[in-house]
């Protein structure tokens, strides 16, 4: 495609084309994962489309509680098969967890991302690395079908690009963002209902993983980076889940001088999920990389194998000589 708007009409067209149409997200789903796949969805179905909800992973109670719509989603397809899958905010056919295999099974492949380093899997590829959420292309995507944006849709673009953002915070934001937001709020969605949920309605298991985190936390002796870690023992000993280990990334980079945060976790099969958060200058995406990993310039991440002593260790060296870099 020459350009942007052709792109978004052609895709516009596939969609308004076909009769069945499968939705999915990324493993372990996000609030920008979850909220573009509901907002089409729930677009498309007013459309008339036959649709089917997908995502790798379960879903956090957070957004299952939120998200209109979001107890609908699937974790395996169902009865007909769909003619068209759209992958939202995927980067990487892997990341499409138990459905990467299905791909090929489908007439046409829709990918809509905003990931630096994305891959291309698909017929029709709509990946913007200056957007700071997919929440936003899919945004574009319903003005150009076109579809009328509610509240319901509304609420869900808007937490996409809220969690993404970090609550409109990171670098990516820029003047189209904050007026997407004004066109969803002229729907009547409650913001401030939206963010106490996102933000001030978080489990008690949700502080005592912190709490244990942020016992492991260290500083290096430059202070510009900061790292903790949760092995999988304490958050099986707290009864803890994958998604109560969410923001905890966020405290470490909050220290002033820092400008690298790490975050540590044990995964179920014993390697280490590890998240980066840049506060300034550094592109964590390519230290992310070089583990095999990525995501933004601000926020990233990669899974290591390993014994925690050898992974921080590793990830530790390559994290201080980026920050050297970058200075000189």
């Amino acid at each position: 495609m020459t350009n942007r708007l052709e792109l978004l009409s052609a895709i516009a067209d596939v969609l308004r084309n076909a009769g069945s149409v499968a939705l999915c997200g990324h493993i372990m789903p996000d609030g920008d994962s979850l909220g573009s796949v509901l907002a089409l969805g729930l677009a498309l179905r007013r459309m008339g489309k036959r649709v089917q909800l997908l995502s790798p992973d379960p879903l956090p109670d957070q957004y299952l509680n939120l998200l209109p719509g979001a107890a609908e989603i699937q974790l395996e397809l169902q009865g007909e098969w769909p003619e068209v899958l759209v992958a939202l905010d995927c980067s990487d056919p892997e990341r499409l967890g138990r459905f990467a295999p299905l791909l090929n099974s489908f007439n046409t492949v829709v990918i809509i991302d905003h990931h630096a380093g994305g891959i291309d899997f698909g017929h029709f590829y709509l990946n913007d690395a200056q957007s700071p959420a997919t929440g936003e292309l899919v945004y574009e995507l319903l003005r150009a079908l076109p579809a009328d944006i509610d509240a319901a849709i509304a609420l869900c673009i808007y937490v996409s690009i809220n969690t993404d953002t970090g609550a409109f915070r990171y670098g990516l934001v820029r003047p189209a963002t904050h007026r997407i937001i004004a066109a969803l709020m002229e729907t009547g969605i409650d913001t401030g209902w939206i963010n106490r949920q996102l933000y001030e309605e978080q489990p008690l298991v949700s502080l005592q993983v912190l709490s244990e985190a942020l016992k492991t936390l260290t500083v290096s002796s430059c202070g510009r980076l900061a790292s903790m870690y949760i092995a999988r023992e304490t958050l099986n000993r707290l009864n803890a889940r994958d998604e109560h280990a969410d923001g905890v990334i966020s405290y470490p980079r909050t220290i002033k001088g820092v400008e690298l945060a790490m975050f540590f976790r044990e995964l179920a099969d014993g390697k280490w999920k590890v998240s980066f958060r840049s506060k300034y200058f550094l592109d964590v995406n390519k230290l992310a990389s070089q583990f095999g990993g990525g995501g933004h310039y601000r926020a990233s991440g990669c899974t290591v194998e390993g014994k925690l002593a050898d992974v921080r260790r590793q990830v530790t060296e390559a994290a201080l000589a980026a920050l050297e870099n970058e200075q000189k």
